[in-house]
């Protein structure tokens, strides 16, 4: 009769739904010298859990100390990234620039630039499409949130 307890209490704790007395229970018997060899392959695993549980923990955890952020130092960092700016912006000359000098050379690149642009523009949007849905639900969302108004208006639902 025991022995079929235990076998109940075993599926249970396997599906989950024991409580911790049956827990206690099943632990006393799998620390016991007569369990029933068809059940030995259990044994190891509450051994385990009996000496887990006499385990502490005892180093010491370091507390950690909060620190305020020196919003001085940023200000330092953009003035120097402001002046190696300035320094090596003016230090190219203008044939560096990349001008034209024909119009219609200076027009065709433009084109190019800009076609390429727009391409990339048009794939970006392409992959955005799904929203459209999106705000179409949201705004079956609103329709609903008017009827529900309505509804506690008439049936004076104070919320």
């Amino acid at each position: 009769m025991v022995l079929n307890n235990i076998e109940k209490l075993l599926e249970k704790y396997d599906n989950g739904e024991t409580s911790l007395k049956e827990e206690q229970l099943l632990k006393n018997y799998f620390t016991s010298d007569n369990v029933a060899s068809h059940l030995e392959m259990y044994k190891p695993m509450f051994a385990y859990f009996l000496v887990n549980q006499q385990e502490q923990f005892t180093k010491d955890v370091p507390l950690k100390t909060t620190r305020k952020f020196n919003y001085k130092w940023i200000s330092v960092a953009a003035v120097a990234v402001l002046m190696l700016g300035f320094y090596f912006g003016t230090t190219t000359s203008k044939d560096e620039l990349g001008t034209y000098q024909d119009p219609q050379l200076a027009y065709n690149e433009v084109a190019k630039s800009l076609e390429m642009i727009s391409k990339r523009f048009n794939k970006g949007t392409a992959t955005v499409g799904y929203l459209n849905e999106v705000n179409k639900g949201a705004s079956t969302l609103g329709y609903l949130n008017e009827i529900e108004n309505s509804t506690s208006i008439i049936f004076k639902n104070n919320k």
